[in-house]
């Protein structure tokens, strides 16, 4: 049988401009970036030096409104990239959800390196707060806990590794920069992370609509994770019986449920006012 003579490949003109669009056959099955999006989030980590970055693409009001702030946060970093200029329809054509507001910013990433639950919980003595989401499975709501998770001094956001997203683009655009600043820790089982938990002196503490006794209620001890349900099903029975109590958020007006990053935003802040 003949062989097949190897096609040739054609290179660009001289002075074309690189496609912002990579071709399909340049990724390979180790490439495990993905895109951020959205000002706050991009230049968040462009401010991370942990972040390793691929590349960036702005669009010219982009440019003209941060270029001098990216030009100084990309200073001193290795194989920082160099600003793409790009329309927002070609920013549109990169990302994953096209109808994302990426308000002319796009970056290429790889997800951070995060540190494991025992490292994030025994940090010595004094107040410590974590917050473990019981498979939240919808990636804007998980960067909004994120946010208020920072806001109000938690330590560390744990969730499941199953049932529940890695770091995307969704969530580091809700979380506004706390996905840079704030860990996001996936574990291979919830109830048996609570255990470990409790080795170190943690409470876990459930919130839970039907509970009799609410959080403003409950005298509480200075090492807590606070244990949030999914959208809808709430806290799985495993993650109930593993939690040392249920407490409630009382909601006297006509709605009487909140969604899960309000619910866990509203337990934060009344956390954080007892530290005061």
């Amino acid at each position: 049988m003949a062989k097949r003579k190897p096609q040739r490949k054609t290179r660009p003109p001289a002075g074309s401009q690189r496609p912002v669009k990579p071709p399909a056959e340049a990724r390979t099955a180790k490439d495990t970036g993905h895109w951020l999006w959205g000002r706050h989030a991009v230049l968040a980590a462009l401010g991370n030096r942990k972040r390793r970055l691929r590349r960036l693409l702005l669009s010219e009001e982009a440019e003209r409104r941060d270029g001098e702030e990216i030009a100084r946060l990309l200073a001193g970093r290795e194989r920082a990239p160099q600003p793409e200029s790009a329309r927002r329809e070609e920013i549109e054509d990169v990302l994953v959800s096209p109808s994302a507001v990426h308000q002319g910013y796009a970056l290429e990433t790889q997800p951070l390196s995060q540190p494991g639950i025992e490292e994030v919980a025994d940090a010595g003595a004094g107040r410590r707060l974590l917050v473990c989401l019981d498979q939240a499975s919808d990636p804007a709501n998980i960067g909004a806990v994120l946010r208020s998770a920072a806001a109000f001094g938690a330590a560390a956001v744990v969730t499941t590794r199953r049932h529940a997203p890695g770091e995307t683009g969704a969530m580091a655009k809700s979380a506004s920069g706390a996905m840079e600043c704030m860990p996001y820790i996936q574990v291979p089982n919830l109830a048996q992370a609570l255990e470990s938990l409790k080795r170190q002196n943690y409470w876990c503490i459930g919130l839970a609509s039907e509970a009799v006794q609410s959080l403003a209620e409950a005298s509480l001890p200075e090492r807590i994770a606070l244990v949030m349900g999914a959208e809808g099903q709430g806290l799985r029975r495993l993650t109930r019986e593993r939690c040392d109590l249920l407490l409630s958020l009382p909601t006297p007006g006509p709605l009487k449920e909140l969604n899960l990053s309000v619910a866990t935003a509203v337990a934060l802040y009344e956390l954080l006012a007892r530290q005061h």
